[in-house]
């Protein structure tokens, strides 16, 4: 506590159906554990005072090329976590402010129902912020962006002077994040070292932190270890 916290910790919660593999469970049985275990980093976040986290729920890619089954299965996962944070007060103790946002279009509908309640529900609190990719591609954001952009053009709305990067951020889907910082710390675990489409605008500056252990396995200290790093680093955002 006595460096420099990162105010907004984004997490690539990554190898629950190693984890799952490993031990001979069922793939299922490692994307529930790994539920549980971002309650708990959650809570730790949260208490340690970082005011933002965003999580990579799913990305675009597992919404289109992974099977009904194993969709179903993480979108019943999401769907009783929202409701898990609702009805155990998390949200309500920490005055937590939700939002969902990706190719929501993509989401089954009754968990669509969801998230429209726990935003309303929460929709009042600033105090802290939990931000869930789901359905998520930084490319396919910045594609819609100019698309969007493109239009505006053409219809008068936008001149092409005016296109700046505070413009595109207004045009991302994380435009509701302009009055919060963009991610400080981007955590990412299972020993894997690449960013696989996400936040590619958003985190042009962010510090980088790889965990060989799985997301299951992920630990009070290895969160700690990963604030200790980013405090130990000197930031210089490209100057």
């Amino acid at each position: 506590m006595a460096g420099p916290m990162p105010q907004h910790v984004a997490i690539i919660p990554d190898g629950n159906r190693r984890w799952a593999r490993e031990r001979g469970l069922d793939p299922k049985e490692g994307h529930r554990y790994g539920y549980e275990k971002l309650k708990e980093v959650l809570q730790t976040l949260y208490d340690l005072g970082i005011r933002v986290v965003t999580i990579y729920a799913m990305s675009y890619e597992n919404c289109i090329y992974r099977n009904e089954d194993e969709k179903n299965n993480l979108f019943n996962l999401i769907k009783s976590g929202l409701n898990t944070l609702l009805n155990e007060g998390m949200i309500h103790k920490y005055k937590v402010n939700v939002k969902v946002f990706g190719k929501l279009e993509l989401v089954r509908r009754d968990l669509l129902e969801d998230i429209s309640n726990i935003e309303k529900v929460s929709s009042q609190y600033r105090d802290r912020f939990l931000n869930i990719a789901l359905c998520y591609g930084g490319r396919q954001e910045i594609v819609d962006a100019i698309k969007n952009i493109a239009i505006d053009v053409v219809a008068g709305k936008v001149k092409i002077d005016d296109i700046s990067e505070e413009l595109i951020k207004k045009y991302i889907s994380t435009s509701h994040l302009k009055d919060l910082s963009e991610p400080d710390l981007v955590i990412r675990t299972s020993g894997e070292m690449r960013i696989s489409n996400f936040l590619l605008w958003q985190i042009a500056y962010s510090e980088l932190y790889f965990c060989d252990v799985y997301w299951p396995d992920f630990r009070k200290i290895d969160l700690l270890r990963a604030i200790r790093s980013y405090q130990r680093r000197e930031r210089r955002f490209g100057r």
